[in-house]
């Protein structure tokens, strides 16, 4: 790596879409050597923002520079499935140079070709076993290789180049176990200026730096994600205890005023009572009944000062508190008694190939995990009824829903009511409405429509639909389920799931999120199912 202090830097940073959609707007940022890990909510930015630095984008406003060259690997990546694996690493033409030299060309083009890149491909495969790629040949198509391995073939390509500014937009999604240990390490060793947007938290362990996107504006906290939630917690107690503080003094505000116009009240009962006997001479009584009431006046005007003062005490209190609330939703009618048979797959043959026995019973949560391209999802849409087994038995004994990877389960042209309501026709609309109230849709937000929705209300949407509908389900199948999502969604998913009284049956690589659901069984699926240690 370049020996001097690369670093990036965005002044004034303003980017808004076509239709006119700001994104950022005035956002200032600068990131020194080290790994940082990018976080917040979803639709705040930070894809975007990794973009901009990238050059990809051009903003509205601001500048951004970036010192040394940079490498990027996008959330949604897409490879063109006829290209060979050198040319996505970027060394098809240096290796072609090489062999056309040791066959005996000395064509001048292909010594300027290698350059002094003469274990090229020495290098390179020390780079793909490096990541588990060590199998895949250099000549072999990328059709060949499975969505996981594209990604870090994705990544081969960014070390072999060694920028020194790389950025990763949720680099492990679609990553299996292995896989997301690789990247881990590539990670863990990386030297330079790294920035990785994820929402993984095994990953984020690994960094130096933790920047919060939040409300347009970055804020950076040393250490590791456990340690930025800690100082978070901290932070968000002295908050909740401010607003309480200032809660009281607007009671106590609202209190004193009240006391002072009884007390003001009884002054000018008083005083009239006085002017009727005229105990006084008119004019001084008059004059003293002036007084009373620019006196009054003074008083009244100072408590509702000092209310109006506590009142912004309050609402500044108030802004320093995350609205990061948390799904809690009571769903008795999912409850599913134990021994209960739930679902019973018996030698059944799945369309990838794989075979599959297994007896689900009670409200057990079982985690299904095994490398890609294994067919956890095509396990998955069969027990849905999706796709037929080719062989083989496949029953489910009660109500199950299905929330696969993409979350189309939904009719955009509805709103999230209506989408609701199509799972269960005979469900109240207010008593529905109270329902999503707990899915964190609140007010006129069940009207919005569904393709008006961010990321991660799309997801609570989908949620809300599936543990509603009519008949209410008892085996949840979640593929993949904290793909995509920010940190807070996963936190809201898996308080949901807490309350969720039925069977889960949930294919994911995200091993955090799988142990905090309280997994019973482990299956893995690779060939055949099996029971599995848990991970």
């Amino acid at each position: 790596m370049a020996a001097t202090i690369t670093h990036i830097t965005c002044q004034r940073l303003t980017f808004s879409w076509p239709d006119g959609t700001p994104v950022l707007d005035g956002l200032d940022l600068a990131v020194g050597p080290g790994r940082t890990g990018l976080i917040g909510l979803n639709g705040s930015g930070k894809s975007t923002l990794l973009r901009l630095i990238a050059g990809e984008l051009t903003p509205s406003a601001g500048v951004v520079r970036v010192a040394g060259e940079v490498g990027h690997l996008p959330q949604h990546l897409t490879l063109d499935t006829g290209r060979r694996v050198d040319d996505v690493l970027g060394i098809a033409r240096t290796r072609a140079a090489l062999h056309a030299i040791e066959a005996g060309d000395t064509d001048e083009r292909h010594f300027a070709a290698v350059g002094e890149d003469w274990d090229v491909e020495e290098r390179t495969r020390a780079t793909l076993e490096q990541l588990g790629l060590a199998h895949i040949g250099l000549d072999r198509t990328v059709g060949e290789v499975s969505g996981g391995e594209g990604v870090l073939l994705r990544l081969a390509a960014l070390l072999l180049r060694r920028p020194e500014v790389l950025l990763l937009d949720e680099p492990t999604n679609n990553l299996d176990v292995d896989a997301r240990q690789r990247l881990y390490a590539a990670v863990s060793a990386w030297r330079g200026v790294l920035v990785v947007v994820s929402h993984d938290r095994e990953l984020l362990e690994r960094v130096d730096h933790i920047a919060d996107l939040r409300e347009g504006t970055v804020r950076w906290f040393g250490g590791t994600l456990s340690a930025y939630e800690e100082a978070l917690a901290v932070e968000q107690g002295a908050a909740e205890r401010m607003v309480r503080v200032a809660e009281a003094d607007v009671r106590r505000q609202k209190r004193e005023l009240i006391e002072a116009h009884d007390k003001l009240a009884g002054r000018a009962r008083m005083a009239k009572k006085a002017f009727e006997n005229k105990k006084e001479p008119r004019a001084v009584m008059r004059a003293r009944k002036r007084t009373a009431q620019e006196s009054a006046g003074k008083h009244r005007i100072l408590h509702e000062e000092r209310l109006e003062k506590a009142r912004e005490r309050l609402t500044e209190a108030e802004g320093a508190v995350r609205d990061d609330d948390e799904i809690r939703v009571d769903l008795p009618f999912t409850a599913v008694p134990p021994r209960r048979r739930v679902l019973t797959l018996t030698d059944a043959e799945l369309r990838r190939g794989a075979r599959a026995t297994l007896q689900l019973r009670g409200p057990e949560r079982v985690a299904l995990v095994g490398p890609n391209g294994a067919g956890k999802t095509t396990l998955l849409r069969t027990v849905a009824g999706e796709l037929a087994a080719r062989s083989g038995e496949v029953v489910a004994h009660v109500p199950l829903r299905h929330l696969p990877q993409r979350l189309d389960i939904l009719d955009e042209s509805l709103s999230v009511l209506d989408n609701v309501r199509a799972l269960a026709p005979g469900a109240d609309p207010q008593q529905t409405r109270a329902r999503l109230a707990r899915f964190l849709f609140r007010k006129d937000r069940p009207d919005q429509l569904v393709g008006g929705l961010s990321g991660g209300e799309r997801f609570r949407a989908s949620l809300a639909a599936l543990m509603l509908a009519d008949p209410a389900p008892q085996l949840l199948l979640l593929d993949e389920p904290t793909n995509n999502l920010d940190l807070a969604s996963v936190r809201q998913l898996t308080s949901a799931l807490a309350s969720y009284r039925g069977a889960l049956l949930v294919a994911s690589h995200d091993l955090p999120f799988l142990r905090g659901l309280g997994i019973d069984r482990w299956l893995r699926l690779d060939g055949e199912l099996t029971e599995s240690e848990p991970l």
